[in-house]
C-alpha cells in the first residue's frame, strides 16, 4: 500500500474511533439527574404509557444538537454567540439571565445528586460529601483536558447501561411496551406534566450550549460535519434507549406496588431487583458519573454563555491564565451550587423546577439556532435542507406548546405530587 493509501486508511480509522468515542461519551453524558428523576417517576406512575415521549424528546435534541454543532463547525461561532447576533442584545440578555439561573439550579441539583449517591456508597455525612463532590469536580475540571473530561464521565457513566440489561431481564410485557411507544393521551394533568417533563429533560438548553461550544473546543472543521452528525444521531439515540430502559425498569419494579420514587436512591433499586448488589453498585456508579458529568456540563455551559455574551476569551483548551474570567466564572458556578445545596434543599425538587423552568426558556435558544441553520447566506452549502427545515419547524411548534403548558402544569399538579 502506498503512502497515500495509508493516509486514507489511517484517517478512516481515526474518524471511526472519534465517532465511537463520541458515541460512548454521549451514552454516559445524555442521562443526567433530569432524566433519572422524570423517566423513573413517569414509569412508576404510568408504567409504559409515557414511553413515546422519550423518542419525541430525543429526536428533538438530535435535530438541534446537529444544527448547533454544524453552525459552530462552519462558522466557528457557538450557539449563544449566534443568539446575540441574530436576536439582538435585549433578547440575548433575557436569554442569558434565564440560562444562568436555570444552569445554577440544575448544577445545584446535579451536585446534590452526586452527594446522595456518594452517601449511599460510603454512608458519610451528606454535608461532607457535598463539599467532597464539589472539590473533586473542580480539581478534575481544572487539571484534566476537555477530551479527558468527556471520556472520564462518559465512559464511567456507562454503568447506567445496567438498566438496559435489567429492562430485558425483568421480562416486561413486550406488546404493552410497544404500545407505549405510540403517542397516546390521558385527561390527567399529572400525565401531561410528565409528558412536558420527559420531553423537556431531553431538550434542556445547557446540552446544546455545551455541545456547540464543545465543537469549538475540539476544533472541528468542515471535514468533521459527518462526525458531528454521527455523534448527535448515534449518541443521543443510544442515550434515549437508556432513558427508555429507566422507565421500563421503574414500570416493572415500582408501578404495581405504587411506589413513587421521590428519592434518588430509590431509582437504583430497579437494578438491584434484577442483579442484586452487583446491579446496585453498577447503577450507583453510573449515576455518580452521569450526574457528575452533567454538573461539569452545567458549570461550563454557564461560563460559556457568560463569556460569549460578554466577549471574553473562553475555552478549556486555553490555559486558565489565558482565559481568567471564563475560569473564574465556572469556579463561581460551583461555589454558588455548593451554597444552594448546603441549605438542605431536596435535589429531586430542584431538578423538577430546573427542568420545567428550562422548558419555558426553550424557544429563546432553539429559534435562533433554526433561523441561522437555514440561512444560506450565513451557512452557504451547509444550510438546512428541506427535510431539516421541516423537522426543525415541527419541533419548534412542539417546543412552543410545552413551554406554554409547563408552568400551569407545575402549579396544577403541585410539581407532580398530585
Amino acid at each position: 500500500m502506498g503512502v497515500e493509501g495509508q493516509e486514507v486508511g489511517g484517517n478512516a480509522v481515526k474518524k471511526f474511533f472519534q465517532i465511537a468515542l463520541g458515541v460512548i461519551a454521549a451514552i454516559g453524558g445524555f442521562v443526567d439527574i433530569g432524566e433519572l428523576v422524570f423517566n423513573t417517576q413517569a414509569g412508576a406512575d404510568f408504567r409504559y404509557t409515557l414511553l413515546w415521549a422519550v423518542p419525541v424528546g430525543v429526536i428533538g435534541i438530535v435535530v438541534f444538537a446537529e444544527m448547533t454543532g454544524r453552525i459552530a463547525t462552519v462558522s466557528g461561532r457557538p450557539i449563544f454567540d449566534v443568539v446575540r447576533m441574530r436576536m439582538g442584545l435585549n433578547v440575548a440578555l433575557v436569554t442569558l439571565v434565564a440560562s444562568l439561573l436555570i444552569n445554577l439550579i440544575t448544577l445545584a441539583a446535579e451536585v446534590g445528586g452526586a452527594a446522595i449517591v456518594l452517601q449511599l456508597l460510603f454512608d458519610v455525612n451528606v454535608s461532607t460529601l457535598i463539599l467532597l463532590a464539589v472539590v473533586a469536580l473542580v480539581l478534575i475540571v481544572y487539571f484534566v483536558p476537555f477530551g479527558g473530561i468527556e471520556r472520564i464521565f462518559g465512559y464511567l457513566g456507562c454503568g447506567l447501561l445496567v438498566y438496559v440489561a435489567a429492562a430485558i431481564h425483568l421480562k416486561p410485557d413486550w406488546h404493552q411496551l410497544a404500545s407505549g411507544l405510540l403517542p397516546s393521551w390521558h385527561s390527567s394533568a399529572l400525565y401531561a406534566y410528565f409528558v412536558v417533563g420527559v420531553i423537556g429533560a431531553a431538550l434542556i438548553p445547557y446540552e446544546v450550549y455545551f455541545y456547540s461550544s464543545g465543537a469549538i473546543e475540539d476544533r472541528w472543521k468542515i471535514g468533521d460535519l459527518n462526525l458531528n452528525r454521527a455523534n448527535a444521531i448515534l449518541g443521543f439515540t443510544l442515550g434515549g434507549i437508556l432513558s427508555i430502559a429507566l422507565m421500563v425498569v421503574a414500570g416493572e419494579v415500582f408501578f404495581a406496588p405504587q411506589v413513587h420514587p421521590g428519592y434518588l436512591g430509590t431509582t437504583a433499586l430497579g437494578a438491584e431487583r434484577a442483579y442484586g448488589e452487583a446491579g446496585l453498585l453498577l447503577a450507583l456508579l453510573g449515576m455518580l458519573f452521569a450526574v457528575g458529568g452533567a454538573a461539569v456540563e452545567c458549570a461550563f455551559s454557564g461560563a460559556y454563555t457568560l463569556a460569549q455574551f460578554a466577549g471574553w476569551e473562553w475555552g478549556k483548551y486555553r490555559r486558565p491564565r489565558d482565559a481568567p474570567r471564563f475560569t473564574l466564572a465556572w469556579l463561581i458556578f460551583f461555589a454558588l451550587a455548593f451554597v444552594v445545596v448546603e441549605t438542605g434543599v431536596d435535589p429531586v425538587l430542584l431538578t423538577e423546577y430546573a427542568v420545567i423552568l428550562s422548558v419555558v426558556a426553550l424557544p429563546l435558544t432553539y429559534l435562533p439556532a433554526l433561523l441561522v441553520a437555514r440561512d444560506k447566506t450565513f451557512m452557504g452549502d451547509h444550510a438546512n435542507g428541506i427535510l431539516a427545515n421541516a423537522v426543525g419547524w415541527l419541533y419548534f411548534v412542539i417546543i412552543l406548546v410545552v413551554s406554554v403548558a409547563a408552568i400551569p402544569l407545575l402549579l396544577v399538579t403541585d410539581g407532580g405530587a398530585v
